[in-house]
């Protein structure tokens, strides 16, 4: 058992370094720049060439093994973000932004939404929104976030995005172009996706705050799930440090509220943060797992 243990942390070491090696590789390419335009050509040739010949020897190996075990290999982040550099991932671009998608629907359902796969035309995906975002301004934030983010990681290769309204869309459903508007806003992203691994130690029931790239954030367990929230109480405009979930009276296992210890507010923290007291609702920041860490979205020009 203590031998498996270490070469779980043995992998997570080795995930944290390559994780990075792609901008490892391209400072050493710029620094190679200081030579000149001849000296940064013949490093980029080098890497070509470097990564030619494992893309060969991928390609070797993959032949040598059955269905089931290259199913594996691409379950595993590192082997897979090879494989697709390399155009030798076993599943096709839908596949794999359908199964980026159920991977974030966990999420979406928290604010309200959902999003369907209708196509990918000439790398191009085209997604359908739908459902409420239970009236929540950071929505159009948080979702674009979780939505573009999950996609392009798990199909790089496409050119573009575009999102179209459920063909039975009301009052409260998302609209597709706040949504996406600052995708397309000259390239710019929206926000940051920062590792937070102290995230998993998080008991079931327990909540605790964390600094995440400078701004306070709280963040609690609900069974197997992590919600995090900027650590701001709209209703007393004070920290929630201190704060506790607690289980509404008749309603069933699962259900959680926070509750301020400074106003007694409570919020319901499965459902993007809305108060169930009152008006208002917390600010959710989105939180996935990438490239096997427990990670949160800082939304650009948030500071703690």
């Amino acid at each position: 058992m203590e031998d498996r243990l270490d070469d779980q942390d043995d992998v997570t070491l080795d995930d944290s370094r390559w994780r990075e090696a792609g901008d490892r590789i391209e400072t050493l390419l710029e620094a190679s720049s200081a030579g000149g335009a001849l000296a940064r050509e013949r490093a980029e040739q080098l890497v070509r060439e470097i990564v030619e010949l494992y893309g060969a020897g991928l390609t070797r190996v993959l032949r040598l093994l059955d269905a089931e075990a290259i199913e594996r290999l691409a379950r595993d982040d590192l082997v897979a973000s090879l494989l697709l550099v390399h155009g030798l991932h076993p599943h096709d671009v839908a596949t794999r932004v359908g199964t980026a998608l159920d991977s974030v629907r966990p999420y979406l359902g928290s604010h309200g939404g959902d999003v369907h796969l209708v196509d990918v035309t000439d790398g191009v995906v085209r997604l359908e929104l739908a459902g409420s975002c239970r009236s929540c301004p950071s929505s159009s934030v948080t979702l674009e976030l979780a939505v573009e983010d999950a996609v392009r990681a798990a199909a790089p290769e496409i050119e573009s995005i575009e999102v179209v309204a459920a063909q039975t869309e009301s009052a409260g459903v998302i609209s597709a172009d706040s949504l996406f508007s600052r995708v397309h806003a000259g390239g710019q992203r929206s926000g940051n996706w920062v590792a937070v691994p102290e995230l998993a130690e998080l008991r079931a029931g327990e909540v605790g705050g964390f600094a995440v790239a400078g701004l306070a954030v709280l963040a609690c367990r609900v069974g197997d799930d992590v919600y995090a929230y900027r650590d701001h109480c709209p209703a007393c405009d004070n920290s929630l440090a201190g704060a506790v979930l607690e289980r509404r009276v008749g309603f069933p296992v699962g259900d959680a509220v926070l509750r301020c210890p400074t106003c007694r507010a409570h919020f319901d923290v499965v459902h993007a943060g809305a108060r169930v007291d009152g008006d208002g609702h917390l600010e959710p920041l989105p939180v996935l797992v990438r490239s096997g860490e427990l990670s949160v979205a800082v939304p650009v020009g948030v500071h703690g």
